[in-house]
């Protein structure tokens, strides 16, 4: 399995992943010549792409469908709750709504319901080889969920905010109520204990996704998720994925 992280900030969030040739994208929130000019980093064009995961209808993680859509009718996947928001722009051949469990080319999909305040979820997506957990906009993991998640190759998960950095800062107060609900976002701190219990001998690459562009700083997130990592002697690499820049293609 082949992951790059194309994007990913509160501005616009997009992953390439890629097995056996077939090859998807996580979500289109960023404008099609971006999409474009990633992709021909690892010598893809968008014609290439063979469909679209949907983790749910916000603009920064659905901006670009259409345009794409347009130009490339492929496959969209989605659940079926999701399907009213997003129905206007995707036509109905191209819509593909999602069962608990999936098979999606050579990807194994399975769907790990999140708490947002628009339907989404997350993902545990396996090939023959390799496991990725790809978990953003949630304001927390269920335990039941948290149980399957274990010991898998590569986290994509969402760092969002530091808590001291977001009440301290000068957004609105229902606005901070929202982030740091049970239907807002993980913080830092949140997501290093979620990491911690999570991360075993198999885990190979971190991700910390989403950052905040005013609550939050790489250095940050990076710290917390490592400090707390350790306590456990967890010495994998993390990442943090950035808003105007793609990571490298990271290979399991």
């Amino acid at each position: 399995m082949k992951v790059k992280v194309l994007a990913s900030g509160s501005k616009g969030n997009s992953t390439y992943i890629e097995s056996k040739g077939y090859r998807l994208l996580i979500d289109i929130g960023v404008s099609f010549s971006y999409l474009c000019r990633q992709l021909e980093k690892i010598g893809i064009e968008p014609t290439n792409l063979d469909g679209i995961l949907i983790t749910h209808a916000h603009g920064d993680h659905t901006k670009g469908l259409q345009s794409l859509i347009k130009r490339h009718p492929i496959p969209v996947y989605l659940t079926e709750k999701m399907v009213p928001d997003l129905e206007e722009i995707i036509p109905i051949t191209n819509l593909s709504v999602l069962a608990s469990e999936n098979q999606i080319g050579p990807f194994h999909v399975e769907c790990i319901p999140t708490s947002h305040d628009v339907e989404s979820t997350g993902y545990l997506i396996n090939d023959e080889k390799a496991s990725l957990v790809y978990i953003t906009d949630t304001g927390y993991i269920h335990r039941k969920q948290l149980q399957r998640l274990g010991n898998k190759n590569i986290y994509i998960m969402e760092s969002n905010h530091d808590e001291k950095m977001l009440m301290d800062g000068s957004y609105p107060y229902i606005l901070k109520q929202r982030i740091i609900s049970d239907k807002g976002h993980l913080s830092n701190t949140t997501v290093a204990g979620y990491l911690n219990e999570l991360v075993g001998e198999k885990t190979k690459y971190i991700i910390l996704a989403h950052l905040s562009e005013h609550n939050n700083t790489e250095e940050l997130a990076y710290e917390t998720t490592k400090e707390r990592l350790m306590e456990n002697h967890h010495e994998q690499p993390v990442y943090v994925a950035k808003q105007n820049e793609s990571l490298e293609l990271l290979e399991v």
